[in-house]
């Protein structure tokens, strides 16, 4: 089902939780599946890390998403889902990527 969802998008918002370092691993696995399914070099995503607002429970740094998103090529950005921190501006983002990289 995963892969009927990647095939039609156009554009990904890769999302992990600040708080766990294991999602941030496993989203690497997810950015290769998106490439795979899409049968593509490039695509438009933009790197999110959740729950900025629990700065205090942190175990990925800053630092790390943006090496991450560097190897990518692709923005990146902190949001809270929790107290809407960076939501709208997130879609915006994706939004300027779909169009930079079109399908």
């Amino acid at each position: 089902m995963r892969d009927l969802y990647i095939k039609n998008g156009q554009g990904f918002v890769v999302v992990y939780s600040i708080t766990s370092h294991h999602t941030f691993q496993d989203i690497k696995n997810m950015k290769e599946q998106i490439l795979r399914v899409k049968n593509a070099d490039r695509v438009p995503v933009l790197l999110v890390g959740n729950k900025c607002d629990l700065e205090h429970q942190r175990e990925v740094t800053v630092a790390e998403m943006e090496a991450l998103a560097q190897v990518w090529g692709c923005p990146c950005m902190e949001a809270s889902a929790k107290n809407r921190c960076n939501v709208n501006e997130m879609f915006a983002e994706i939004v300027r990527e779909m169009n930079v990289l079109p399908p």
